[in-house]
């Protein structure tokens, strides 16, 4: 990781002017004026049992029959806000991230949750592994009931403020630029069901139509059926 045990700044490999800086609230990756410091705890609401099930996301990967928690495979991690809905659900779920300075970050918000009596049942539920997705997927021990799928792609509607740190984010971690071998992947894993997050009049990922979608204001969650 990036920063020393002593917080002191450190350069970030893919980024040159930010640095990871560790502050008392956390982890944060710091560039000029914009700072980037996940924070699971505003996720508290929406992982409420009374709440899940509104989630599209939730609804989406739900399975039916499936003795046990079922095994879901976010292929595209991110800052884990997602994993979080879905371990919440009652998912065991392993988040893939191959940029090393987004992992350091999800990481110690991870951490942080734990300590954290309204998310840590949902967080011991979540593993996150660095590496890349495409080739782990190609080699998992377990068959993963859900393969989820994420692409970045552009916000819109965004105060100012969070456009800074979306581009500050996008800076490390550019959108995908091969859905199809992402596509792949994930169906060769041999999931029930492959979930994708798409903008909500976006195209198909890689141009695959779903077996359906459940789609909302600004998002859609394409569901593909191997």
């Amino acid at each position: 990781m990036p920063v020393d045990k002593t917080g002191q700044l450190q350069e970030a490999s893919a980024l040159p002017k930010a640095a990871l800086v560790m502050r008392d609230e956390g982890l944060a990756l710091v560039c000029g004026n914009v700072e980037l410091l996940p924070d699971l705890s505003h996720m508290a609401a929406r992982v409420r049992p009374d709440r899940l099930h509104r989630e599209l996301l939730v609804r989406a990967a739900k399975l039916r029959n499936v003795d046990g928690e079922p095994f879901v495979v976010d292929a595209t991690a991110g800052l884990g806000e997602d994993s979080l809905l879905l371990a919440a659900a009652g998912f065991r779920v392993r988040m893939y991230e191959h940029e090393p300075t987004i992992a350091a970050l999800l990481r110690n918000a991870l951490e942080r949750a734990r300590k954290d009596e309204r998310l840590a049942d949902a967080v011991s539920r979540m593993d996150l592994v660095e590496a890349d997705s495409v080739e782990a997927l190609r080699d998992l021990e377990l068959v993963p009931d859900v393969v989820y799928l994420d692409p970045m792609f552009p916000q819109r509607k965004k105060s100012a403020a969070v456009k800074k740190k979306l581009q500050l984010l996008q800076t490390l971690e550019r959108p995908c630029s091969n859905e199809d071998e992402l596509l792949s992947a994930a169906l060769a894993a041999g999931p029930r069901k492959v979930v994708v997050k798409r903008p909500v009049k976006g195209p198909y990922l890689a141009g695959v139509k779903p077996s359906h979608s459940l789609a909302g204001k600004a998002v859609r969650y394409d569901v593909l059926l191997p």
